[in-house]
């Protein structure tokens, strides 16, 4: 029988694990250990460091140790000219990074900007957009998934989100529509609408192309902590994860400190690797 692995424990894994993490010059591992991180792709959501340029948002994915990245339109545009959003697409994929997806964006129901938004995302190399549509735009936006065919991953954004506050709100919305339509699920504002992120990720596992991760100190808004440190419950969602075996990235989405992150982000993807080491040996 496999020994049940506490919270407690967990954290004592991660704190060894910030030690790996906290040098600089840390390299991705090899071999067993590889193979372990493969069974979940944990990445980094470039809005987690905003206020800092590209060139440091690559850097810090270094320090980081990772190679899967999401980006926000603070580096990445969206009121560049297109020849200028491939330059940077293509200096991202020079630095080693997969570019998982880009956004979160708000699409209105207006047919024009919602195709402005798609050719944006094609000029920018991205296979899945994150996107907080008006349910009156959900038409339009099938039929533009259809034509350029880039996926899309509804962001639900927790009680004080009129159309999206639950991922099951989302999934009921698009379930139905072409598979290239799916969710992208927070875990923070899933857990502030009372909803265990686990179970939702086992509900909408057949449309669940991305995630965001983050920890809170209580279920109030606005209360984010370091992932470890809170009340979300990592290994359940993991484990949950890995039962429906998760294809997407696991994007960790850091909200505190804007101007300095990277210290809180070296804890927090410490403390994700501790956890999915554990549960995959």
């Amino acid at each position: 029988m496999k020994k049940q692995v506490s919270r407690r424990e967990f954290v004592g894994m991660a704190a060894a694990a910030t030690a790996w993490a906290a040098s600089a010059s840390a390299q991705p591992p090899s071999g067993k250990a590889a193979a372990v991180r493969e069974r979940l792709r944990l990445g980094v959501a470039s809005y987690s460091m905003r206020e800092l340029s590209l060139d440091q948002a690559l850097e810090g994915a270094k320090t980081l140790g990772v190679t899967s990245m999401s980006f926000k339109d603070v580096h990445l545009p969206r009121t560049d000219p297109p020849e200028t959003t491939r330059a940077l697409a293509a200096k991202i994929r020079a630095a080693g990074i997969t570019i998982a997806g880009g956004g979160t964006i708000t699409l209105p129901n207006n047919p024009a900007q919602i195709k402005k938004d798609f050719e944006y995302a094609k000029q920018a190399g991205f296979p899945l957009i994150f996107i907080s549509p008006d349910p009156a735009a959900l038409d339009t936006i099938e039929q533009m998934v259809k034509t350029y065919d880039i996926r899309v991953a509804i962001h639900n954004h927790g009680p004080e989100d009129k159309w999206w506050p639950r991922p099951q709100d989302a999934y009921a919305a698009i379930k139905s529509r072409d598979r290239r339509m799916g969710l992208c699920i927070d875990v923070g504002h899933t857990t502030r609408t009372g909803t265990n992120p686990a179970q939702a990720c086992r509900e909408c596992r057949d449309r669940l192309y991305d995630m965001h991760v983050k920890d809170l100190k209580s279920m109030e808004n606005h209360s984010d902590t370091e992932v470890g440190r809170g009340i979300i419950n990592f290994p359940e969602l993991f484990k949950a994860l890995l039962e429906i075996g998760y294809q997407g990235q696991v994007g960790l989405e850091y909200e505190i400190n804007a101007k300095n992150p990277i210290a809180g982000m070296i804890e927090s993807m410490a403390y994700l690797r501790g956890v999915l080491a554990a549960l995959t040996t």
